[in-house]
């Protein structure tokens, strides 16, 4: 049974990413006035706009090249590190050679590689409440789902599910960068807007991979 994503799959991964940043694009910007400049959901939208423009120039390329193209797109927008840290993410994924169809290990080495050059660009840790909060555990979860002979569209669920944790963990931690960092304590109680980002993504991503079985 095929199990690879071509550039239909990943036209359709992003378009469902953008859909549900759109849809919440107002809660984002919400959960970034508590200790941000109130812009991320505004920026998000400015950097999808971006992203699934680039991937859906026509072309016959790599899923690799697309996606460092597309990557590139995204750090070119103004829009601090909420926008910079997503555009190095995608950027680092074209890293890995996708080819022009990927399987679930290639696509996993991919987000691995995604995440590497963002470790590269940024201190943050788990725990300090930002991005890498949900964007670490869903590359280890979908890491780890292709290690196990998992599908991708089984792994890509795994993946979101940790992403949500991820974020929702946000919500009792005290933000560690950003101007968020000089507020201690009225951090706690809300979701990192990043984050939540990164969960809603990851979410659009398993959307577009719907379960063999439910085909």
């Amino acid at each position: 049974m095929r199990d690879t994503i071509g550039i239909t799959e990943l036209r359709r991964m992003f378009a469902e990413a953008a859909k549900n940043i759109r849809q919440e694009h107002e809660n984002l910007s919400r959960l970034d006035c508590i200790g941000g400049d109130g812009d991320h959901g505004t920026t998000m939208l400015r950097a999808f706009e971006s992203l699934e423009e680039s991937i859906d120039a026509e072309g016959e390329m790599s899923l690799n090249t697309r996606l460092k193209s597309a990557g590139w797109c995204v750090l070119g927008i103004d829009g601090g590190a909420s926008s910079a840290i997503l555009g190095t993410f995608i950027c680092g994924m074209g890293d890995a050679d996708l080819g022009l169809e990927s399987d679930c290990g290639h696509l996993a080495a991919s987000f691995i590689a995604g995440l590497r050059a963002v470790s590269k660009q940024t201190k943050a840790q788990p725990g300090d409440k930002t991005m890498i909060d949900a964007l670490q555990p869903a590359v280890q979860a979908f890491e780890a789902a292709a290690a196990a002979g998992w599908s991708i569209s089984q792994a890509m669920q795994a993946a979101a599910e940790a992403a949500r944790q991820g974020a929702d963990t946000t919500s009792g931690m005290i933000a560690r960068f950003g101007r968020a960092k000089f507020l201690g304590e009225k951090t706690r109680g809300s979701s990192d807007a990043g984050a939540t980002s990164i969960a809603l993504i990851f979410r659009g991503f398993s959307r577009a991979l719907p379960d063999e079985k439910e085909n």
